[in-house]
Order: C-alpha cells, then sequence, then structure tokens
C-alpha cells in the first residue's frame, strides 16, 4: 500500500482489490499531499466569506477580476469528441443496473453522480468506480431476478461528478488526514479510465459541484494539470463542466471559465443547489425569506437573473450552456396526474430551450422523449452559441431579487419536514435518491427543505393561518410527520428515522444552519463501514 495511506475500514470486498490498486493509491496521495493543503484553505475562504455576509456585506462581482468579464477576445476550449451535442442529459447513482438503463436512455450523456444523488458508503463509492470501468469497456452486461441487462451498441457519452470541495472521504486517510471526497472520486476514475475512454474516441469528462470561487476552479485546473501530466496525457484532454449551484458563484460565471478555459466544456444551472445556496448564504438577512419551495420558480426575479446571466456568459465564452432538472418523474396507473405532471416538464424544457439552453437535464428515462422532441423542434443545430443574448443586462440587484408571489404555507412546513425526514433516513440507508410525492428527490432538494425550516424559525415567519413558526411548532410537526413518513417510505429504517428527526430539531435551534446535511450525516456512515470516530471530523 502507498506510504502513509491507510484504509479504515471493515466492510472491504472484492471490488476494493480491482480499484484500490496500489498504482490507485499512490496517484490518490500524491494527489492530496499536493493539493489538500489548498483545499483546506479555501473551504475556510469560505467561512470568512459567510461572516462577512452576516455581518451586511453585500453580493457583487469581484472588482479584481473586472479585466477578465471586460476583455472580448478569449474563448474556452472546443467541444471535445461526444460533447458538441448535450440537448438532454440523464443524471443518476453509479448503480449497475442505474447507469446501464441511463446509457440506454437515447439521452446524448449520462452524468454519474457521485455527489447528490449517492449515498457515499464507501461500498457504492467503490462499486460505482467498478461500474464506471465496466460499461466504459463494454462489459457492465448482467442479469438480475431473471432480467438481462446490456449496454446498447451506441450508449450516452459518460460525464463523472464526483463529490464536492467540502466532503472528505473519511474511510480513507493519508498522513494521518481524511483525504477529499472530490480527489478520492475523480482520482480512481482518472486513473482507471482517462487512457482507455481517449481509445474510444471520448476522453475524461467530467461534473464539478459546489464550487464558491474562482479560486476553487482554479484548484480544479491545477488538479487537472497534475493529473494528465502523471499518466502522461496531453494536457487540455480532459473537459468539465461546472455546476453553478452557489449564489457566490454566480457572480463570478466568467471567472470560472477563465480558471478552466483550456479544460471547460461550459456551465450548468443546478437551480435546486442554488436555491438551497441562495437561502444558506443569505441566512442573516430577513429580505431573503422565501414562500414554499413549490412557489420558487424559474420565473422568479433572482432565479431568472441567474439563468439569463448563464446563457448570456457560456455563449459569449463559446461553451454549453446546460439547463436544470425538471424533478417530476412518471406517474404510473394515474393517466391525468401523470399528464399535467409531464406537461411541467414540457414547459420547463420548452423555456430552457427558447432562452437559450443547449442542453437539459432530466432523471427518468421516460422524460428523454418530451425533452427530446422539445430540444430537437427549436434547437436546429448542435448548439445555440449564436444566441448571444446581448439584451441581458444582469446587475447584483437582480440576482437577489426576491420578490416571489407565494406564501409560507403549514403545508408547506410539513412538506419540508417529510422531505428531510424520508430523504435523509434514505440517505443513511444507502439511498441517495428517493421518489417522494411523484417528484425525484435528491440532497439538493431536502437541503432547500431543511434551511427553510431553519429560516422560517429563526425570523419568525408566520404560516397562512397565521400561526408563528417555532422550534415547537416545527417539533410537532416532526413528531407527527414520522410515522407517516415511515409508512409512506417502506425501506427506511426506524433508527435512520430517529436520527434524522433529532437532527432536524437541532438544526431548527441553532444559531446557523450547518453548511450541508452529506456532511453532518457522514459520521454514521463511516461508524457503520467499521471507521474509528478518531478519523473523522465533526461537522455538528
Amino acid at each position: 500500500m502507498a506510504t502513509g495511506l491507510e484504509i479504515h475500514t471493515k466492510t472491504a470486498h472484492n471490488a476494493q482489490a480491482e480499484i484500490l490498486t496500489e498504482g490507485a493509491l499512490q496517484f490518490l496521495a500524491a494527489l492530496h499531499r499536493t493539493f489538500d493543503a489548498t483545499r483546506q484553505g479555501l473551504l475556510a475562504a469560505r467561512e470568512v466569506a459567510q461572516a462577512r455576509f452576516d455581518a451586511g456585506a453585500p453580493f457583487d462581482f469581484p472588482p479584481e477580476t473586472a479585466h477578465i468579464r471586460a476583455e472580448p477576445s478569449w474563448h474556452c476550449a472546443l467541444p471535445s469528441p461526444g460533447l458538441e451535442d448535450r440537448r438532454v442529459e440523464i443524471t443518476g447513482p453509479t448503480d449497475r443496473k442505474m447507469v446501464i438503463n441511463a446509457l440506454n436512455s437515447g439521452a446524448k450523456t449520462f452524468m454519474a453522480d457521485f455527489e447528490d444523488a449517492s449515498s457515499p458508503t464507501f461500498k457504492a463509492m467503490v462499486d460505482g468506480q467498478v461500474n464506471l470501468r465496466d460499461a466504459i469497456c463494454r462489459q457492465i452486461d448482467f442479469e438480475s431476478n431473471g432480467k438481462q441487462y446490456k449496454l446498447s451498441p451506441k450508449p450516452a457519452v459518460l460525464i463523472v461528478r464526483p463529490r464536492g470541495w467540502h466532503l472528505d472521504e473519511p474511510r480513507v486517510t493519508v498522513d494521518k488526514t481524511p483525504i477529499s471526497g472530490s480527489l478520492f472520486d475523480f482520482g480512481l476514475f482518472f486513473y482507471h479510465n482517462a487512457d482507455e475512454l481517449v481509445k474510444r474516441g471520448f476522453g475524461p469528462y467530467l461534473y464539478l459541484p459546489k464550487m464558491e470561487h474562482y479560486l476553487e476552479a482554479r484548484l480544479w485546473n491545477d488538479v487537472f494539470l497534475f493529473a494528465q501530466s502523471y499518466i502522461g496525457m496531453p494536457h487540455n484532454t480532459i473537459r468539465a463542466t461546472v455546476l453553478i449551484e452557489t449564489l457566490p458563484a454566480a457572480f463570478q460565471m466568467e471567472e470560472i471559465l477563465f480558471e478552466l478555459r483550456n479544460h471547460s466544456s461550459g456551465l450548468n444551472c443546478g437551480r435546486w443547489d442554488y436555491i438551497f445556496s441562495f437561502i444558506k448564504k443569505r441566512r442573516a438577512d430577513r429580505n431573503a425569506i422565501l414562500p414554499d419551495r413549490k412557489d420558487v420558480t424559474m420565473e422568479v426575479g433572482f432565479m431568472s437573473a441567474y439563468v439569463r446571466l448563464l446563457i448570456q456568459t457560456c455563449h459569449k465564452r463559446k461553451v454549453a450552456a446546460i439547463g436544470g432538472m425538471s424533478a417530476q418523474i412518471p406517474i404510473k396507473g394515474d393517466e391525468k396526474a401523470n399528464e399535467v405532471a409531464m406537461n411541467k416538464v414540457r414547459a420547463d424544457k420548452l423555456r430552457e430551450v427558447t432562452n437559450g439552453h443547449d442542453g437539459t437535464w432530466i432523471a427518468h428515462p421516460l422524460i428523454n422523449k418530451i425533452a427530446r422532441e422539445i430540444f430537437d423542434q427549436y434547437m436546429m443545430g448542435s448548439n445555440q452559441y449564436h444566441v448571444r443574448r446581448e439584451d441581458v443586462r444582469v446587475a447584483a440587484s437582480d440576482l437577489l431579487d426576491t420578490k416571489v408571489s407565494g406564501r409560507i404555507t403549514s403545508e408547506g412546513v410539513r412538506s419540508n419536514v417529510a422531505t428531510v425526514l424520508a430523504y435523509g433516513s434514505a440517505w443513511l440507508g444507502g439511498n441517495g435518491c428517493i421518489p417522494l410525492n411523484h417528484l425525484m428527490e435528491d440532497a439538493a432538494t431536502a437541503e432547500i427543505a431543511r434551511v427553510q425550516l431553519w429560516q422560517w424559525v429563526h425570523h419568525g415567519a408566520r404560516d397562512d393561518t397565521g400561526a408563528t413558526i417555532t422550534t415547537e411548532y416545527v417539533g410537532k410537526v416532526i413528531d407527527a410527520a414520522a410515522p407517516e413518513v415511515r409508512k409512506a417510505v417502506s425501506a427506511i429504517r426506524d433508527e435512520h428515522l430517529r436520527i434524522v428527526a433529532k437532527y432536524l430539531k437541532d438544526q431548527i435551534r441553532r444559531q446557523w444552519p450547518s453548511e450541508f446535511l452529506t456532511s453532518d450525516l457522514m459520521p454514521y456512515l463511516a461508524a457503520a463501514d467499521g471507521v474509528p470516530a478518531s478519523w473523522q471530523r465533526s461537522y455538528l
């Protein structure tokens, strides 16, 4: 094993031997020693920035990079093979069945998600690497319950989303320090597959989540340069699409593209995480109180401004502007309700393509036909880079515009509570995305629900009945909702439901909400994997 690297888990299995090879572990150790100090410094800078926002500092475009935004001549890299046309992208976790179904869905690309759609048990993270390796080599066919799963001759192009910079991989330490989840996921995928992907005419393609500053994009670019040199691959082979899903990043879109310009394949509207970040970053601001999350649509001021600026920015720099996820999924056994849901998807995709997006996200293979028909009708070429959106003028105030028509309702409180309880419990049980009330819920939607509950309690908001939303109010809703959630989501365990109910009650009592639910609950997964507490960071 690589010197100084230790694996702290009792859940070893066959896949580990295939993926955690001596060469791969040496690569992970090299990544950690080269970049983790910078990562920790950038995470500390997030805390400093948040303290400034809490004290009333304004959100604005960085003055020190005005020259980058003003310079018209720089552009990002040309699209790599397979990324020229991205009109429909399907996303999902990395389990074997999902990988095959997504690659066979008819979508142009598949984003295999180690982050928001996955519960990062060590087995899931390592098995996911096996599944992606087998898919790339076209050796992923298997049988389950008498059904054969086979990869089609022309599957979707693979894009991988590693975990964000904020997440550790506590099962692996280097020099007595947990390795970054980002570097663990990226490092194993790149080490095992980069050369094979290039041989097959593509390349290592990535989605990068949760960044809050252009220096975090610079760190990724440095990682890419190091990794390509490490295996002797030409620089600029990697391509990365950045999810703009935090409020600070919305003010730094051009800077993020500039830092990654030779490795960039565009930006994506990570809409649900963006709403989560909008609430969290403006946590001290009473003017940022939002109504029920169902009323925070893409038409509200700050969301519309964010989308228009993203499209303008991408097309100015000649890269793809990818739209967001429609949470609706097909409803079986109720044709009328299904038609209503699918009409919402149609309206969402029509809005995206007419705004100028070059592609969109779906969460279910059966949605592909709807999204594809709309983009085929309105996007004649492989992209819409020619739609420059020179009509767009987005000021800082537009990105902060909270004029929303909607109310905080007692049903909205109950729905948020149920979402956190159901998703958090499923996540602790190893499931990172769940259908709930005909919507696909992942970590991002659970996070919106969590911080909204905190926001309403912290600022003493009132619901539609006139009742003030207090810790006692929400506590009673949690107690009442828990048994209902247990019945509705049969796969969750009572123990996990109790953990999440207590966690949510603690969250709404805090001075400030914690940064990420997934960081908070990670120690439970690590403990289940046999990791001693001494190797885990505490975020609570």
